[in-house]
Formats: structure tokens, C-alpha cells, sequence
């Protein structure tokens, strides 16, 4: 039984996406690995807090039913260049207990295994729904703070709750929560003041823009395509925040979810997200998804869990939907807010045009740290949410590129889109290209060819 030190898959679990006949040797090799991932090896893989992957990535593949030697290669892969935890101290383990003295640890990085001791002990002692609600959504100084952090990395805590959710993994929302602890909160005026705002100018909630309509608004405003440099370290924090921030204030502040259209309201964001992600293309380059934009995709599959928790109350799930979404806007934003070319993906010509099953069988062949394998199983989890709200008809005129709707993927472009991403990182490197929207991005980049897809 899994616990929140131990790791233990069911195949009788039912994740948001998975493909049916995981056997009991896949759950038990998987189950192995990531219990010696969560002993052997810290969060960060070195001191720059580049995020270890193996959860996600071994995650990923059972749920698309890899066997027990596709999980051993790619757990040994990853696992070759991972660090060990910093050394326990119990004393300060025993100090986060205390209210006073908790917030000093907050931040840093050296406390991340005395973090994950101290969620262990709560988790044991009163049930990972009731930590999470705790610690996370309870909607005080203390679970605020938290749920800002989870945002934070480029969303890598909220991914890493999300598997410790999806799959019922107490031991991995313990990482998670320990994860997100030792991040900074240097975003969390983006979500405060976004609430702030929305609540000013829309008393009754009513009055809404879809998040198409609002990637327009910021593609046309200047100050906030020019607020991001290419120079910058953090694009978001040292060009959005600095640079334009009121304006994106603006924008995220007329996102707004009504408990009515929670549901519709989720799987618009996931179709939003897909894309903005599928249509930041640079003709006539290769096709290329960006890297951080793909976090918004890969993030989002995880909306379906949190829609369906009974643990979680409504206004939880729709604030955190929110957030999520003025998230991927001030993501989309803090890239140099691309065009996007819905033809690039409605005449996208795959040289292998595979199916679902093909996909998912190149994917789990393909060497990374789990990144592409997260965004193929999320577009087919997108295709799965969305069938119940897309449009009927089937006119893919491309004026939709003008459209202001919330359904530009539907129906077997879920599966183009598919296409496109396994496509592009099997033609090579670089697998991902960083910054869309910046011409600079694209120098290395190659022409297309016939053997990359073709428009």
C-alpha cells in the first residue's frame, strides 16, 4: 500500500489518460525505480535547481503502458546524472513544526530533504487530502504562500503535485510539497494583484474574455512584446514584472471561471494552452515547440484530477484554474508573444502520420528526461476533455485564424499536433527551441526538409 514514504502502483488505478492492459510487472518495475528515486536522489540534479525528472518521466511511460525494460532504460539514463540528498537534520525538521519558525526555511534549496521529512510526518499522521487542503488551499498567509510556490519553476512543483495526485502517491506529494517549499515567491504579485483587480472591475464575475481573445490582446500590445529581452535571466521575473507589469495585470485580470462553467472552463485552458504551444512555429524553420510553453501543455493534464477531487472545494478549483491560467499567459507573454499560425498545424503533412498507439510507442522510445512523453500524453488527454465541447462542424477554413473562440484544436488535429511533437524531437537537436516569439531563438534552427514535415 503506498504511504507517504513508500511508492506503490495498482493497475487498477485509473489515471486521467493512460492506456489500458498495464500489467502487474510494469506497476511493480515503476513502482521499484521511483521508490529508489525518492531514497537515493535529490529534487535538483545540481546546484542551478535543474528539476529532477524521473517521477514525471516514469509516470508518464506507465501510464502509456511502457514495459519493465522501457522504465529501467529510461530511469537509468536520467539516474546517471542525479545527486544525492543533502544530509537530514532532525532538529530543524523538528523546528518547521513550530508555526514561528517555519517560514524561515522557506526558499532555500539546502532544506529540501528536511522539508520532505516534515511532509512525511504530516501526511502520516492526518492523510495527504487533509495536508493539501492545509497547507496549500486553505487560503491563509501560510497556504498562499505555498500555492505561489507551486507556480514557481516554471510550474515544475504543480506538474509534480499533479502525478503525486493523479496516481495517489502520498510519498510523492510529500516531494512535491517540499518541492515547492524551497522555490522562491517572487511571482506571487502576479496572482495577488490579478485577483485584486479582477474582483474591482467585475463585482459580479460576469463579464469574461476567452483566453484566445486574450493572447490576441497581448500579442498587440507593444510594451509587453517588447518586455521581455533576450538578455534577461528570467524572462518573466526581470522582463514582464519589471517592464510591463501593470499591463499584464491587465490581461490576467479578465480571466475569469464561474462555477457553472468550471468544467468547460478547464478544458478551454487545455485546449488554449495546446494551442499557443503547437502554433509558435517560425517558417519556413523546422518545427520546433517551445520549451517553455510545452510546460503549459504537459501542466495541464493535471487540471482533469483536480477538476474530479472530492478533497478539493469548488472555489479551490476554480481559483486554482485561474491562476493556471494567468499563468500561461504571462508564459506566452514572457517568450516575445509569437504569432501564431493555426495553419501550421491544420496543414502540418507528418512523413509517418502515426496513430495514437504508434505515438505512444515512439515516444516511449525516444531518450529524454520525460519532457516529450508528458506532452504527448497530455494532447491525448486534451482530445479526450475537449470531444465534449468542440464545435460539431468541420470547417477548417483558415480564417479560423482570426477567430476568437475557445476550440482552434478539435477533432483529429489532437492527433496532428501529436504528430508534430514526436516529429520534431526525433529530427534531431535541438529538441526544443527556447523563446519563440525572439528571432534569435530561431538562428540554429534548420530549414525544413522532407524529412521533417512539410506545410
Amino acid at each position: 500500500m503506498a504511504s507517504s514514504s513508500r511508492i506503490h502502483l495498482d493497475p487498477s488505478q485509473k489515471p486521467a489518460f493512460y492506456v489500458q492492459g498495464i500489467g502487474a510487472d510494469t506497476a511493480n518495475t515503476a513502482s521499484g525505480l521511483l521508490q529508489e528515486n525518492h531514497e537515493k536522489h535529490h529534487i535538483f540534479f545540481n546546484q542551478s535547481g535543474f528539476h529532477n525528472h524521473i517521477v514525471h518521466h516514469l509516470l508518464t511511460l506507465y501510464a502509456l503502458n511502457a514495459s519493465p525494460s522501457e522504465l529501467k532504460k529510461a530511469y537509468d539514463n536520467n539516474a546517471s546524472y542525479q545527486r544525492p540528498p543533502v544530509a537530514l537534520e532532525p532538529s530543524i525538521v523538528d523546528d518547521m513544526h513550530i508555526p514561528e519558525q517555519y517560514n524561515k526555511y522557506l526558499g532555500k534549496e539546502k532544506y529540501y530533504h528536511d522539508f520532505l521529512v516534515f511532509f512525511q510526518s504530516e501526511i502520516a499522521k492526518n492523510g495527504w487530502e487533509n495536508v493539501l487542503n492545509e497547507y496549500v488551499f486553505k487560503g491563509d498567509d501560510r497556504a498562499d504562500d505555498m500555492l505561489v510556490r507551486m507556480f514557481a519553476g516554471f510550474l515544475h512543483p504543480i506538474i509534480h503535485l499533479g502525478f503525486g495526485v493523479e496516481f495517489q502517491q502520498p510519498a510523492i506529494i510529500a516531494e512535491a510539497l517540499a518541492q515547492a517549499a524551497v522555490h522562491g515567491d517572487w511571482i506571487g504579485p502576479l496572482f495577488f494583484e490579478s485577483e485584486k483587480e479582477a474582483k474591482r472591475n467585475n463585482l459580479d464575475r460576469r463579464p469574461e474574455k476567452s483566453v484566445i481573445q486574450l493572447l490576441n490582446e497581448i500579442r498587440e500590445n507593444e510594451n509587453l512584446k517588447k518586455a521581455p529581452q533576450w538578455e534577461d535571466g528570467n524572462k518573466i521575473r526581470d522582463g514582464i514584472m519589471k517592464r510591463a507589469r501593470d499591463e499584464m495585470l491587465e490581461v490576467g485580470s479578465q480571466y475569469l471561471v464561474l462555477e457553472e462553467n468550471l468544467e468547460e472552463k478547464t478544458a478551454e485552458m487545455i485546449n488554449a494552452a495546446a494551442f499557443y504551444t503547437g502554433a509558435a512555429q517560425h517558417p519556413p524553420k523546422q518545427v520546433k515547440f517551445d520549451f517553455f510553453y510545452m510546460h503549459s501543455v504537459n501542466c495541464s493534464i493535471f487540471f482533469t484530477t483536480f477538476l474530479a477531487a472530492p478533497w478539493l472545494s469548488t472555489s479551490n478549483k476554480i481559483r486554482l484554474l485561474e491562476w493556471k491560467v494567468r499563468s500561461d499567459l504571462t508564459m506566452y507573454a514572457s517568450r516575445g508573444s509569437p504569432p501564431l499560425y493555426l495553419s501550421e498545424i491544420l496543414n502540418y503533412q507528418s512523413t509517418q502520420n502515426s496513430s495514437w498507439p504508434e505515438l505512444f510507442k515512439r515516444i516511449r522510445m525516444f531518450e529524454d528526461d520525460g519532457h516529450a512523453s508528458k506532452l504527448v500524453r497530455a494532447l491525448a488527454n486534451g482530445e479526450k476533455v475537449c470531444a465534449k465541447f468542440e464545435p460539431r462542424e468541420t470547417d477548417w477554413s483558415l480564417e479560423s485564424e482570426r477567430e476568437e473562440g475557445k476550440w482552434l484544436v478539435k477533432g483529429d488535429v489532437w492527433r496532428v499536433l501529436g504528430n508534430m511533437v514526436v516529429d520534431s524531437v526525433e529530427n534531431g537537436e535541438p529538441h526544443w527551441v527556447r523563446n519563440a516569439g525572439m528571432e534569435k531563438a530561431w538562428e540554429h534552427i534548420n530549414d525544413r526538409d522532407h524529412g521533417s514535415g512539410r506545410l
